[in-house]
């Protein structure tokens, strides 16, 4: 229904296109061209017309970014992505690089030649990438050369056209809060910091102050839109009419003037003469929009998206709804896995496992009547050794059965409209070997002291991380991506600023949901997982305790393999959480299960362990 599974990726056309690539360098003045996953809304996800990457080089990968010079030709990934960039790219025409210890604005000064002429998109990069890019440059005496087109658009004949998804109210029992608070309370803080307007950029953050939604890329339900707020109070939405119905236009009528995306560039302007102060993140504003700013007389003032902060920290009705949409998302994965346990080994596929999935949570979403919108993210079904691929995406041609003997691993979500889940399971196709027992029993130690961690006001997500790892470090092992993200409210499945990982130096705050999924993954052998979702909730007193300390309860509900925990490796306080969840899940769930055997399957799939 919502995925994909077609090859999408053509290696054997990227000498080609690099080739067609470096034909233009001449004329337009450069040595090297810069080509980011990222389109001109810095999204996670982007329209079929902004993959300029995998059109490129055919990877898929959400995160990345591609350096073609005269010579070489560079696709800088993260530790997630390492397998998938040797599989899915022409490695006789691209080498790999590392997106975090070495991107391209480090490897520059190192391996670029003297006096490089880098060619950027400005659409594409953000005042803070210019920068560190402008710096790496000076290093060498090369220079930046922002582009007044991007020449990939020009070599792909075949490019589709702009997105028009139809606009929706998030109505005001799913927001907690109206559009028109929200608008007021970023003005407030405008004129207390003396500052004209925001230019807002971040399309989550335009759906959240509205509370509209949107279909515009996959899986994240915003719209691709720009606000500008000003002091004064008034907001000008650029959002395309072509996306809204009369319903919507009169809604929006209300409180703000919705302008065309052709507009923006001329009321920016008119914003900026004469001096105007316009508060800009850096890190999500592309350039070309900040340069507007500058060059029409303006002050750019930059700091972080007023919506930011707020969309992350969920209001009551958020959590109620994130919490209400993790009930029904748990009984549909409790249906599937039933049906998964009931099959025999060698006739399911991976694609069959996913297509099972999402109509499993399409069908138990029309019989609560809170219909599933779509998946928030493509799943990830991998089976054997495409489990240690991290973010595996199955296609035609990597598909294969789940066999007896081997681990399965099934990382999926749901968008509804009143919240955004992702979970993920890893289970035992019949009986797996002792050493994939152990490292599952490890690796749920982490997710576990994540759950029950208790933390002083003040705590970061860096300061967190560690927790899940202890019990992987101790054997030797670790996994190479975050413990946890933030995830929205029937936006973005990966939402800012919060994050549990080794980077994260955001202040963890109460209201804000993330993700729980330490992981171990044995590359061509298996791969493990296991995430809940989770937020923080408000510090509470410990008895006999000197502060009280912030914690975190635990929305995701849903049966972890009984069969692969090792439960002598579980400190009792671990095994009692185990055993109180897997209570707690059945006491939840077999309400809303009705199918005699699923309830039985639940019943035995929840039953306590011992020592």
């Amino acid at each position: 229904m919502f995925q994909s599974f077609d090859v999408t990726s053509t290696p054997q056309f990227g000498r080609e296109r690099v080739a067609g690539l470096r034909a233009s360098f001449d004329a337009l003045g450069i040595d090297a061209f810069l080509i980011p996953r990222a389109d001109e809304y810095q999204g996670e996800y982007v329209p079929a017309c902004s993959e300029r990457l995998a059109w490129l080089t055919g990877f898929t990968g959400s995160a990345g970014v591609a350096l073609v010079t005269r010579s070489q030709a560079i696709v800088f990934v993260d530790g997630r992505y390492t397998t998938q960039l040797v599989e899915q790219v022409d490695q006789t025409v691209f080498t790999g690089g590392d997106l975090v210890n070495e991107a391209p604005h480090i490897w520059i000064p190192q391996h670029a030649p003297k006096g490089l002429r880098l060619g950027v998109d400005p659409w594409l990069h953000t005042g803070a990438e210019v920068r560190r890019l402008e710096k790496a440059l000076a290093d060498i005496g090369g220079t930046l050369v922002f582009l007044p087109h991007n020449p990939l658009d020009r070599l792909w004949s075949d490019r589709p056209g702009e997105p028009l998804g139809a606009v929706i109210i998030q109505a005001v029992a799913q927001a907690g809060v109206l559009a028109t608070e929200k608008i007021a309370t970023i003005a407030q803080s405008l004129e207390k910091k003396n500052l004209s307007a925001v230019l807002v950029t971040d399309p989550s953050s335009v759906a959240w102050i509205f509370n509209i939604r949107g279909s515009d890329v996959p899986h994240t339900p915003h719209p691709l839109a720009r606000a500008i707020i000003h002091a004064n109070g008034k907001a000008e939405l650029f959002l395309d009419k072509r996306k809204t119905n009369i319903e919507a236009e009169a809604y929006l009528a209300q409180i703000c003037v919705q302008l065309s995306p052709s507009e923006l560039t001329s009321r920016l302007a008119a914003t900026s003469a004469g001096g105007g102060r316009i508060l800009v993140d850096p890190d999500l504003a592309p350039y070309a929009l900040t340069d507007l700013i500058r060059r029409e007389g303006g002050e750019v003032v930059e700091g972080t998206d007023p919506a930011k902060l707020p969309r992350a920290r969920k209001n009551t009705a958020e959590l109620n709804g994130s919490a209400a949409a993790h009930l029904q998302d748990g009984a549909a994965m409790v249906e599937f896995l039933h049906w998964l346990e009931t099959s025999k080994p060698g006739t399911v596929t991976e694609i069959a496992a996913v297509k099972k999935l999402e109509a499993v949570r399409a069908h138990v979403g029309l019989s609560m009547q809170n219909p599933l919108k779509d998946v928030s993210f493509d799943t990830i079904s991998g089976a054997g050794e495409h489990g240690a691929i991290i973010h595996y995406r199955v296609t035609t041609e990597t598909d294969r059965r789940l066999e007896a003997g081997e681990l399965f691993l099934v990382d999926s979500g749901a968008q509804y409209v009143n919240g955004t889940t992702d979970i993920t399971r890893t289970v035992a196709i019949g009986t797996v070997p002792e050493e994939q027992r152990q490292f599952f029993t490890l690796v749920l130690k982490g997710m576990i002291s994540i759950s029950i961690a208790r933390f002083p006001v003040g705590t970061r997500g860096c300061d967190l991380d560690p927790l899940a790892r202890i019990a992987l470090w101790k054997a030797g092992a670790d996994y190479a991506h975050g413990t946890g993200h933030g995830v929205g409210s029937f936006l973005s499945v990966h939402e800012g600023p919060q994050r549990i990982s080794r980077l994260s130096t955001q202040e963890l705050l109460p209201g804000m949901i993330l993700s729980n999924e330490p992981g171990y993954y044995r590359p061509g052998s298996f791969g493990i997982r296991i995430e809940n979702l989770i937020y923080v909730r408000d510090a509470e007193e410990i008895g006999g305790g000197d502060m009280a300390m912030l914690g975190f309860e635990t929305l995701t509900y849903c049966p972890i393999d009984r069969s692969l925990v090792v439960s002598e490796l579980l400190t009792h306080e671990e095994l009692h959480w185990l055993n109180d969840y897997h209570l707690r899940t059945r006491e939840a769930l077999m309400p809303l299960i009705h199918d005699a055997d699923v309830r039985s399957w639940l019943e035995n799939a929840t039953l306590p362990l011992s020592h």
